[in-house]
């Protein structure tokens, strides 16, 4: 493992990126800075964090035989070994919010965002981004973020946190290599936010409608049976799960 530290930058997934364009880095290379000053969420959303109070980090996981098709595997496996490092730290009732946001109760704690490494139509490796609130205690005009440190009231020491979720990360990468995938989907589903409660949804035309999650298809589009009785399907793009 090879760990960069960094005090600030634009963005750790994109030094990663920068990286592997000139040769493709070490298997689990981690970049982690104290302060991102253009760090990203889904779909090009900024994402801001207090200096020094979190873990903003960029892994990269290089694959050698992995199918492109099952690109949200990776997702689905990032999200669970940062649920199980959580866990470790008796931070309680967690979630993942449809694809990869990190919730106890509805308040988020962490962000995930991957971006994939292919050539010539092969995987050759994933950036996994991620920003974990760990000991910022204000967040504001973020209304339903909150941190470690604000749901257990412990400080804590974020190399202990880093350690936790590289480690819960090679445990679950191994269960992807085996293929593993229905043990992994199975666990993902049964951790989804509001899985099986009647919720809200919003489309990009600001229209809403009512339903119930039932799960993911393996290619990450969100299952939702709808009031007109039937089980669609919904992109990230498509959809909003409002709450």
């Amino acid at each position: 493992m090879y760990i960069i530290k960094l005090n600030a930058i634009d963005s750790t997934n994109t030094y990663l990126k920068e990286m592997s364009s000139v040769s493709l880095p070490q298997d689990y290379t981690v970049v982690v800075a104290e302060l991102q000053t253009k760090g990203r969420g889904q779909m090009g959303a900024e994402w801001i964090a207090e200096s020094g109070k979190n873990l903003t980090a960029s892994v990269f996981k290089r694959f050698t035989a992995f199918n492109v098709t099952d690109q949200f595997y990776i997702s689905m496996t990032v999200s669970l070994a940062i649920i199980r490092a959580l866990n470790s730290f008796k931070i309680p009732r967690l979630h993942i919010k449809w694809p990869n946001d990190i919730l106890s109760a509805d308040r988020k704690l962490c962000g995930i965002l991957i971006e994939n490494v292919i050539k010539n139509n092969r995987l050759q490796g994933s950036i996994i981004g991620f920003g974990l609130n760990v000991n910022q205690k204000s967040f504001d005009n973020l209304p339903q973020a909150s941190s470690m440190s604000l749901l257990t009231g412990v400080i804590y020491n974020k190399e202990e946190v880093l350690s936790e979720l590289l480690k819960q990360l090679k445990i679950y990468f191994t269960l992807l290599e085996q293929k593993k995938l229905l043990e992994i989907k199975s666990e993902y589903e049964s951790l989804l936010f509001r899985k099986n409660k009647p919720s809200t949804f919003r489309t990009p035309k600001d229209d809403s409608f009512s339903g119930i999650i039932q799960g993911v298809t393996e290619t990450g589009q969100l299952q939702v049976w709808t009031e007109d009785d039937i089980i669609k399907i919904f992109d990230l793009k498509e959809v909003k799960l409002m709450y």
